[in-house]
């Protein structure tokens, strides 16, 4: 197995003595069967690429880590999945301190990297049986495992076919099926549907669904429309930090508005966007704008007056909040600088 998800899946190997003793000592939250990690940062060459990541999931709940190409989001589910140490920061996974006692927190996770971890050469059945010895499952245990994981993926009628022939989606369920092998309270996937055509793309996303009924689950994708289609809280990612943490049904909520508005006479965008309380002002139609209106701002009958006084033949005026699609725009395309004033440009 390659050398991250080995280091991650260490944890189903039998405890010695010495560590059941240290999991005695910190073991802080006994009925937690989350995640939770508190101030992570990442130092690379002496450059802080990851700075200040604190998140938290319980059981049930699904957590979308978005982000765009380089955000930081794949360094952070290799922190929390303890396949890369953090400069600074702390894991905690079903009540276990991740760097302190890793053997026992790890027999709470399973983890599926952005590449799936499987060998082409062995068939499904021989590669899930490997995985689930790894995890340190008792014999009499091993096969009614593998096969609830085989039946939990899908997995059912490819059992003794060669990974290496399976389609994308087909190696993308076994990579699910290794991390679920062993029954962990916690799911880490790193872009489980990169790379996947709709069909199969849609035959994963249910597949996450249904697994997350009982687990917690940490998903991370560039992609908005896969977060919205299974998480329930969103954690955007730029530059390394955490700019956006909110619930699902919260994050098109904010204290900006957007007005949309359809002009018969209208004059150029730019004059549009020096409006008072005005931000920006995307054109998106013909005679149409989309209106970011400064936080506590209600400018709608000043643009309504605007509008007659200058002769633009006003037919259209909408005020509603942003959706989780602009909020990813705004807040990814801040500058560092914007992000904290004392960061140089």
């Amino acid at each position: 197995m390659p050398g991250e998800i080995a280091r991650a899946n260490a944890g189903g190997i039998a405890l010695s003595q010495r560590y059941r003793a240290t999991d005695r000592g910190n073991r802080l939250m006994p009925s937690d069967t989350g995640l939770s990690a508190q101030g992570l940062a990442r130092d690379y060459a002496g450059r802080r690429v990851v700075d200040d990541i604190s998140l938290s999931v319980t059981a049930g709940q699904v957590l979308g880590v978005l982000g765009p190409n380089g955000a930081g989001k794949s360094t952070t589910l290799r922190m929390l999945a303890g396949t890369l140490a953090p400069s600074v920061g702390r894991v905690m996974l079903a009540g276990h301190d991740l760097a302190l006692a890793p053997l026992a927190a790890k027999r709470h996770l399973g983890y599926l990297p952005e590449k799936p971890p499987v060998y082409a050469e062995l068939t499904v059945d021989e590669y899930l049986h490997f995985c689930a010895r790894v995890h340190g499952l008792a014999r009499k245990r091993l096969t009614r495992a593998v096969d609830a994981a085989k039946q939990d993926c899908g997995l059912e009628d490819v059992g003794r076919r060669l990974i290496g022939h399976l389609s994308k989606g087909f190696q993308q369920r076994v990579g699910i099926a290794q991390a679920i092998v062993h029954a962990p309270d916690v799911l880490i996937l790193d872009e489980p549907t990169a790379g996947l055509d709709p069909n199969q793309l849609r035959g994963v996303r249910e597949l996450i669904t249904r697994i997350a009924a009982t687990r917690s689950v940490i998903l991370s994708s560039h992609i908005l429309s896969e977060i919205q289609a299974v998480a329930s809280h969103v954690l955007i990612i730029h530059q390394g930090r955490v700019v956006f943490d909110a619930s699902m049904e919260g994050a098109a909520d904010s204290n900006a508005d957007i007005v949309e508005i359809q002009l018969g006479a209208p004059p150029d965008t730019k004059t549009l966007a020096a409006l008072g309380g005005v931000t920006a002002a995307e054109p998106v139609g013909s005679n149409r704008w989309r209106l970011r209106i400064e936080a506590g701002r209600d400018i709608r009958s000043e643009l309504a007056s605007t509008a007659v006084q200058r002769g633009w033949q006003l037919q259209e005026l909408t005020r509603r909040a942003p959706d989780l699609e602009e909020r990813f725009a705004a807040l990814t395309s801040r500058s560092a600088t914007e992000l904290d004033p004392g960061v140089a440009a």
